[in-house]
């Protein structure tokens, strides 16, 4: 889903370039753990899942080139439509999508942002990881080869909604260790993850949030029983 943030833009914001290997000797030995097509990985990595966590970690260049900031955090999806996105260095920030609404949540400016959750969130990346079905309904699929020790799969939007160009994603082991998306501003984002954990129990609370007390609320929101950020 697209994540927009009062710090950063969106899946968070904050973007940075993929490390290039420049030896051969190193780069054999790591293209060859990518074995399998990034496609048929995918469909492995996404069989039977219902709800999967991760640890993330991203950094971010904008279009001139310049460093932005890096952040890391976990994340939850369950399907069909629910999503935490949990920033916890070098600030606080949280993004929950309940299946009806979307809430920014930023503890530092006490403010909370809450809108309708609507077709484009339908249209992030990682929505195909707990429904497959999307993939070739909404984006133009590719194969694109192997570098950095992963498969990768290249994702263009197919219709007008989305607010990216393109997304990337790397495979290895049967599991997308990384993706990278470029903005339609053509800043670049690469997202690093680690430590999946398939069809876990997630807690009750996990895609449930309403607004702290004294927090400031920009938009909609219903009354419902409040659940802040975790630690």
């Amino acid at each position: 889903m697209n994540i927009q943030n009062p710090h950063v833009s969106h899946f968070a914001g904050v973007r940075g370039a993929l490390v290039m290997l420049c030896a051969l000797g190193l780069a054999l030995p790591a293209l060859a753990q990518a074995a399998g097509s990034a496609r048929a990985q995918l469909d492995a990595f996404a069989s039977g899942l219902q709800s999967v966590s991760t640890h993330f970690s991203q950094v971010s260049v904008d279009a001139n080139g310049n460093a932005g900031r890096s952040a890391s955090g976990t994340l939850q999806l369950a399907a069909p439509r629910l999503f935490r996105w949990q920033v916890d260095k070098p600030y606080h920030q949280l993004i929950v999508a309940d299946g009806t609404r979307v809430w920014v949540y930023d503890p530092d400016l006490q403010q909370v942002t809450v809108r309708a959750q609507n077709s484009a969130e339908a249209h992030s990346p990682l929505n195909v990881l707990t429904d497959l079905k999307l993939l070739d309904r909404q984006f133009k699929v590719s194969e694109d080869g192997a570098h950095d020790g992963q498969a990768w799969l290249k994702l263009r939007p197919n219709n007008d909604h989305a607010e990216f160009k393109y997304a990337e994603l790397g495979f290895a082991d049967n599991q997308l260790q990384t993706m990278v998306f470029e903005d339609l501003l053509g800043d670049r984002t690469t997202i690093r993850f680690s430590d999946w954990r398939r069809n876990a129990k997630l807690p009750a609370d996990t895609f449930r949030f309403t607004p702290p007390p004294g927090a400031d609320v920009i938009g909609d929101a219903p009354t419902a029983e409040a659940y802040p950020l975790k630690n």
